[in-house]
Order: C-alpha cells, then structure tokens, then sequence
C-alpha cells in the first residue's frame, strides 16, 4: 500500500517491531520517510527489518529489548536518543498473551507476565520518552490496545484485562502531557493475520470462524491494512487528536 504521509525527519520506535504487525508499522513509517528504531527481544530479526528500512534510505537502529523489563527499556531509549539524538514517534505494541483459557485456569505467575508486558512497559516507555519529547517540541504515542480490551471476549481475561489498563492509561497520559506537546492516542485493533491470532485458533475450536462472523466485513484483516491508522495517529494529520481511541476492526464492534 502507498500513503501520502511525510515523516521526513522524525525518528519512531516500534516495540515488538521485528515481525507481523510491528514490522509492518516500522515499513510503513519507513515509507512515509521517517528513521526508525526496531526493537524485540530477538536481535536478529530486528537486524533483518532494520536492513529492509535501510534499504528504502532510512536510517535504522535495531535493538534488542524485553518490552517487560524496565531496565532493559531504558537501556533501549537511551539508545534511541544515542543514535538518533531525539524521538518523535513511540509505538508500543509488543504485546503477549501466552495462554488462552477459563479464569479458573490461569495463574497468579501468568497475571504478572501479561500485565508486565502489556500494560506496565508501556507505561514505563511511554513515561520516560514523554518529558524527553517535549523538550524538543513534543511528540506523539500510540498505544496498541485491542477491541478485546473494549470488548473482552471469554477465554482471552487477562489480555483483554491487560489491554483496557493501557486503554485507561492512554488517557491519562493524554491528559497529563497535552501542555507539552506530546499526543498519546491508542489503536485497537480487530482481527488480523499474526502469530498471537494463528496459536488462538489452533487451541481455540471455532475461533476463525467466529472472528469472521462477528466483523461487518466477514473477514481477518492483512497487517498492512492496519497501518493507514498507524501513520495518522503518527503525523501531524492528527495534530489535534490526543487521548483517542481509534478502532479499526472491520465493524466488529458494532455488532
């Protein structure tokens, strides 16, 4: 897809950027013009991604970083800032939900997990970036949520609880860093092809069919399809959207 974005001159930091729709976020701003940062726990695909930006004449920095590790997240903007000397641009979108099952089926350790990555990195990444971005005029952030954090589905409890905490967070970050300049909005996506949406419908009977059923569009959507959303909440076509929600889910919530 072509989008007449131009980030020329921003930098953006994609977590989670090494493979579905994180890469394709990292591809999409490449094209729109703006250098980029990769990060994922697995170097090697980030290297891979950060190749292919180059390859469009970007600059690329990729970074190996546990989106649930405090220390390794400041270990990360800081060598964002080293490279780059500023950030423009921050997506939080690593995200995990490593078991799908009943509430009475999951435990205390699993909470910890999924809410150590979903919901307090982001807040943490997103902390530190902000007073850093509004020393050189502001910014924006985007926040990956979920419908299933607007709309939670059974069997999915900890995700969906996870992704409505950075729901409600996005909005307290708008709120507290408007004066700076720094925009904070949230993308909530549906259904889309990726690994997280491929391990659910193996262990989950139905759960294609019924993604499929429950969109206007009676379809999963290709990540690239999500990335429109992405360079607008990213650029200056947003400049007056801050403390959003915007859903790009094929209709699903409104049935």
């Amino acid at each position: 897809m072509t989008y007449q974005v131009n980030l020329e001159g921003k930098v953006a930091l994609v977590t989670g950027g090494s493979r579905g729709l994180g890469r394709a976020m990292v591809m999409g701003l490449a094209r729109a013009g703006a250098d980029v940062v990769i990060a994922s726990r697995k170097l090697d695909g980030c290297e891979q991604v950060a190749a292919e930006a180059s390859a469009l004449g970007r600059q690329a920095l990729a970074v190996s970083a546990h989106a649930g590790q405090m220390e390794s997240l400041d270990r990360l903007l800081d060598a964002t800032y080293e490279r780059f000397g500023r950030l423009d641009i921050l997506i939080n979108n690593a995200g995990t939900n490593p078991v799908t099952a009943g509430l009475a089926d999951l435990t205390p350790e699993l909470f910890q997990k999924v809410f150590e990555v979903n919901t307090k990195g982001p807040w943490y990444l997103a902390s530190r970036a902000a007073p850093r971005m509004a020393r050189h005029g502001g910014g924006s952030i985007i926040n990956v949520i979920s419908v299933g954090g607007l709309k939670p589905p059974a069997y999915q409890g900890f995700y969906a609880a996870s992704k409505a905490a950075l729901h409600a967070l996005t909005k307290v970050m708008a709120a507290e860093w408007a004066s700076s300049g720094v925009r904070v909005n949230a993308l909530a996506p549906g259904s889309f092809h990726s690994d997280m949406f491929d391990n659910s419908a193996k262990v989950l009977p139905g759960f294609i069919e019924g993604s499929i059923a429950t969109t206007l569009q009676k379809r999963i959507a290709e990540t690239d399809e999500i990335v429109g959303s992405v360079l607008y909440l990213a650029s200056d076509m947003s400049s007056f959207t801050t403390g959003s929600t915007l859903v790009t889910d094929g209709g699903y919530l409104t049935l």
